[in-house]
Order: structure tokens, then C-alpha cells, then sequence
């Protein structure tokens, strides 16, 4: 009798937990420097949640990217794929997202509008047109040691929309290399924060804190953050021919 060995799963380092499993899609906390495909022949989030928790099918509804944490869905059925992705498209899904910056910017809150187009080194600058424009509004605030933090709500989704952002007003991300921010760091500090959306004419909202960062788990972080638990509370100005989620 020859005997026949099970292939070992070498499976990656935790990269996510589950904060949501629902019947329909599922909600994860992606962890920071954990890419969402597979890279280099190394399993990414998105195929490692589906193998390890042994889901039949998943749909990658939206993305982050490798250096950010936070909140991710992914559908478990094609109908739910459709309805998730055709409200990501249509604006109707309310994302909040939290940053540190090691400098000070132009402006301390506003609104940060252009179209974007590929720079070098994989890299994205902002435009001053606006035919297509990245629309982000963000709050800001100083957390000590030279750092600020902000809350942002991006009304649309460009590749590296925030981090292009931030580099604009004159305060790259702590962490982010690729566009000027201060290193060495311990992580880029972006940071998916809210998550909301309808389905099924049920509302659903998810808020998770930052798990990973010397300044995302500090003290004074956690008491600058205290007025912005809420994102969605804030007085957002309303903006004109763009359309928002109304939660």
C-alpha cells in the first residue's frame, strides 16, 4: 500500500480578522503591509480569507491598498457582488478613513478636488483639472509631536486618492514613502475607519480603530479621536453636483 500525504497549506502571517460574516458577504479588518492579490507567489488577503474559511465563492467588491488597514467587504454570491459593486459606482457607499501626518498642511479642513494622473515610480499627482476629478472633504487636528490627525470622506475612489490628497496640501501620509512622507515609521498611517452601506433595504455600518501603529494606539491619539468616533456626524458641507451618501 503506498501511502498518499496531504499537502501541506504553508498559509501567510494573520492578515485579517473577521469582523462581520454575514450570510451574504463578509466584512474584514485588513491588517497594514498585506496585499490584497496575490504577489510574487504568495497568497494575498483576498485568496487567503477565501481558502482558510473555506467560503464556496467570494467576490472582491472594492480594494485597499497594501499599506492601508482597515475595513474591507467582499460579497459571497453573485447578486450581492452586483448590488455592493453597482453602490460603490454609484457613490452610494459612506467611507471614513483616518491619517497622521509629520507636517503641517496647507489648509486644516476642506475640500481637495482634481483629476489625478500616474506620476513616476508607480506613484499619482493631482491636477488642477477637474473633467474627472478625485473628491475628497477631511477634517484636521494637531496630536502633539509635530504630528495631525485626519479624518477623511472620500466622495470618490482613485487609486491612492487619499495619499495623492494629503501630499497636496503639503502633508504626506507618516509613513508613506512614496510621496514624501517621513520614514522611518512603523507603518503608513491610513487607516480605513468607517464602512456603510445598504443591501437588501438593510442598513449595515461598521467603525473599527486602527489595531497597529505607535501613534494610531496612543493616548493622545485615542483622546483626539474622541469628537470623531462619529464620522458621519460631523458638519460636512454639502457639496454641490457630486452625489453623497445621506446617512
Amino acid at each position: 500500500m503506498t501511502d498518499i500525504l496531504a499537502p501541506v497549506i504553508l498559509w501567510p502571517a494573520v492578515m485579517y480578522d473577521i469582523i462581520e460574516n454575514h450570510p451574504n458577504f463578509v466584512v474584514i479588518y485588513k491588517k497594514p503591509d498585506t496585499s490584497f492579490h496575490s504577489e510574487s507567489g504568495q497568497p494575498g488577503v483576498f485568496e487567503t480569507i477565501k481558502q482558510r474559511e473555506g467560503f464556496v465563492e467570494l467576490y472582491p467588491v472594492h480594494r485597499l491598498d497594501k499599506v492601508t488597514s482597515g475595513l474591507l467587504v467582499m460579497a459571497k454570491d453573485a447578486a450581492t457582488n452586483l448590488a455592493l459593486t453597482q453602490a460603490f459606482a454609484r457613490r452610494e457607499v459612506e467611507k471614513y478613513y483616518l491619517a497622521i501626518s509629520g507636517k503641517k498642511p496647507t489648509k486644516k479642513q476642506g475640500l481637495i478636488k482634481g483629476d489625478m494622473a500616474q506620476a513616476r515610480r508607480g506613484a499619482w499627482k493631482l491636477l488642477t483639472d477637474t473633467k474627472n476629478p478625485a473628491v475628497t472633504q477631511f477634517f484636521s487636528k494637531g496630536v502633539g509631536e509635530g504630528k495631525r490627525l485626519f479624518v477623511l470622506k472620500p466622495h470618490t475612489g482613485k487609486t491612492h486618492q487619499l495619499r495623492v490628497a494629503l501630499k497636496s496640501l503639503g502633508a504626506p501620509i507618516f509613513g508613506d514613502e512614496l510621496y514624501g512622507g517621513e520614514s522611518p515609521a512603523d507603518r503608513t498611517y491610513l487607516h480605513a475607519f468607517c464602512l456603510a452601506f445598504s443591501l437588501d433595504n438593510q442598513d449595515y455600518r461598521f467603525t473599527v480603530l486602527p489595531r497597529e501603529g505607535e501613534y494610531f494606539v496612543g493616548d493622545i491619539f485615542t483622546e483626539a479621536l474622541s469628537e470623531w468616533r462619529e464620522p458621519w456626524a460631523l458638519h460636512w458641507p454639502q457639496l454641490k453636483g457630486h452625489s453623497l451618501c445621506a446617512r
